[in-house]
């Protein structure tokens, strides 16, 4: 018996099983959750002050802070990066 699956990448399982758009999206997010909790932590910013900055509710910044709530706009993203007083860059690969 042959397996079909034998010398894919993963990125090929995921492509055949229809799951790779969403699981791309749930490990930017992980990593964009984690580099705004990192930085919130370096500068000592609770996160209350820093949905203050943001000009938004806490709620809403616990959504942009949950690594599997991959429903974040570019619009959100801007305003987390001015209030740790970064700049956000989004590219291509």
């Amino acid at each position: 018996m042959k397996n079909k699956h034998l010398g894919s990448s993963f990125d090929d399982f995921l492509d055949q099983e229809g799951l790779r758009v969403d699981t791309e999206a749930i490990a930017i997010k992980r990593v964009i959750a984690y580099q705004i909790e990192m930085e919130m932590a370096r500068v000592k910013l609770s996160k209350s002050a820093m949905a203050e900055k943001m000009h938004t509710s806490r709620t809403a910044l616990d959504r942009l802070l949950d690594p599997s709530n991959v429903s974040v706009t570019l619009q959100t993203l801007e305003k987390a990066a001015l209030a740790l007083g970064k700049s956000l860059k989004v590219e291509l690969a």
